[in-house]
């Protein structure tokens, strides 16, 4: 079994590496203290526990995988989350996002299109007792608008664009962090700001490579 401890280090190391990129000497200690909270062992599948704890992505099934430690720990910072936050999620996935989200925010809503993927994640993220986490199987380019607007909004997969449903669910005052490119390559992880009036600004932070968005939605051009 890997070693937390070593996981958190690399971590420290890449943020230190791609500080130019990103603006962030440090991640916020709150990120870290949830980073090295949630067992990551508890979110692969059972083939991969040996390496749950190595600074890199997983294969989760489903052609899906669960994101670098470094990339979650980094999505969720850009959030700046605050303990009475409410944020959505696109992307399930294994759940483990969502997980540290739970133990920096008030209520995390959770969306996967994949019906066996978010089912699994679901009935994880119960077992494990992550109470403020709300899932759902959908289209996360659409959102959920029934608990909009969203303090934040982390998406977990690559778009062409950034939705527009997830622009006018967003709080004023709300950051939103979207990998944008095209699927199977090197995409943009985006810093998406709207602020109190309404105008959305967005920043490049560094490349990254993710699962494309599934839908066909996410694949056609504003």
């Amino acid at each position: 079994m890997g070693d937390i401890n070593k996981m958190i280090a690399e971590i420290e190391a890449e943020v230190a590496f791609t500080r130019a990129m990103t603006g962030r000497k440090a991640l916020d200690k709150r990120v870290m203290q949830a980073i090295r909270k949630v067992p990551r062992d508890k979110f692969v599948t059972e083939g991969m526990r040996h390496y749950a704890f190595d600074n890199g992505p997983l294969p989760i099934g489903y052609s899906q995988t669960i994101s670098q430690p470094y990339i979650v720990a980094l999505m969720t910072d850009l959030l700046e989350p605050d303990e009475n936050d409410v944020v959505l999620e696109v992307g399930t996935g294994s759940g483990y996002q969502a997980a540290v989200l739970s133990l920096l925010v008030k209520k995390v809503y959770s969306m996967e299109v994949i019906e066996e993927l978010g089912e699994e994640a679901a009935a994880r993220l119960r077992e494990q007792h992550y109470d403020n986490v709300e899932t759902c199987i959908g289209n996360g380019y659409e959102g959920w608008p029934q608990h909009a607007p969203y303090d934040g909004i982390i998406v977990t997969a690559a778009s062409s664009h950034i939705p527009q449903p997830l622009i006018d669910q967003l709080k004023c005052g709300g950051r939103m962090v979207i990998p944008i490119g095209a699927p199977y390559s090197t995409q943009n992880l985006m810093l998406v700001s709207k602020d109190l009036k309404g105008h959305i600004t967005s920043r490049n932070i560094l490349a990254v490579v993710f699962v494309p968005m599934v839908g066909e939605e996410a694949e056609k051009p504003l």
